[in-house]
C-alpha cells in the first residue's frame, strides 16, 4: 500500500523539515495530490492570464514541485517558465514533464538567486504557508519584481489560519506598494475539503 502523506504536509517545522519531506514524497506526490482533485494549479495559472497581456513574457514558477503548477502555466497559454524549488528530487521530476524552460534547484543558503526584473510574472502554488514559507517571503518575492509585475498564489485554509500572511499582503496594499487585483476563495484539494484563496498582485 502507497504511504499517504498529505495530512503531514501541514504539520512541517521550517524549511529544512519540509525539504526532508518533499523528497521522501516525491515519489508520490503526483498520485496523491491528483486522487485529492488538486485544482489550485489551473485556478492560479488562469487568474495570472486574465492580467496578462504577454504569454511569452517570462514566468518563474516558484516552488514547482513536480511541476503540476508548471503544466498549468503551459495550459493557460505561458510559453517561457522557470521552475525552481529547494528539493532536488522534485526538481528532477519537474524536468520530466518538459514544460519549463529552466528549472533551477534552489538552496536554503540562495532560495531567491534572481535578479530584480528577470520575471514579469512569479508564481508560488501552495508555497505561503506555516512550516512551508513564512509571510516574510511575500515581501522577498516583491522585491524580485520590477513595477507592474504580477504575482500570483494562493493560501489554503491552513495558511489563513495564520493571520500574519494575509495581514503582510494588506500591508503592501494599503501602503501604495502594491495593488491587489484579484481574490477569490475556492476549492483547493476537493478529496480532503480544503479550500483555498487565489490571489494576483500588481506591484506599484
Amino acid at each position: 500500500m502507497t504511504k499517504k502523506m498529505l495530512g503531514g504536509a501541514y504539520e512541517l517545522d521550517g524549511a529544512q523539515e519540509t525539504i526532508g519531506f518533499y523528497k521522501e514524497w516525491s515519489k508520490t506526490y503526483d498520485e496523491e495530490i491528483n486522487l485529492n482533485g488538486y485544482v489550485t494549479p489551473e485556478r492560479c495559472a488562469e487568474a495570472l492570464a486574465s492580467f496578462m497581456n504577454d504569454k511569452t513574457a517570462p514566468v518563474l514558477d516558484l516552488g514547482c514541485g513536480t511541476g503540476i503548477s508548471g503544466q498549468a502555466l503551459k495550459a493557460a497559454g505561458f510559453s517561457c517558465v522557470d521552475g525552481s524549488d529547494l528539493t532536488a528530487e522534485m526538481i528532477e521530476l519537474a524536468k520530466e514533464k518538459n514544460v519549463y524552460r529552466n528549472t533551477i534547484h534552489t538552496t536554503l543558503e540562495d532560495p531567491f538567486p534572481f535578479e530584480v526584473g528577470q520575471y514579469s510574472a512569479i508564481s508560488a502554488v501552495g508555497v505561503l504557508n506555516p512550516g512551508h514559507a513564512p509571510a516574510e517571503t511575500l515581501d522577498e518575492i516583491m522585491q524580485l519584481l520590477e513595477p507592474d509585475g504580477l504575482f500570483v498564489f494562493s493560501l489554503n485554509d491552513h495558511a489563513m489560519e495564520d493571520r500574519s500572511y494575509e495581514a503582510r499582503l494588506n500591508e503592501h496594499v494599503d501602503c501604495g506598494s502594491a495593488t491587489l487585483l484579484f481574490r477569490d476563495y475556492g476549492p483547493h484539494l476537493p478529496g480532503v475539503g480544503l479550500m483555498a484563496n487565489v490571489y494576483v498582485l500588481k506591484k506599484q
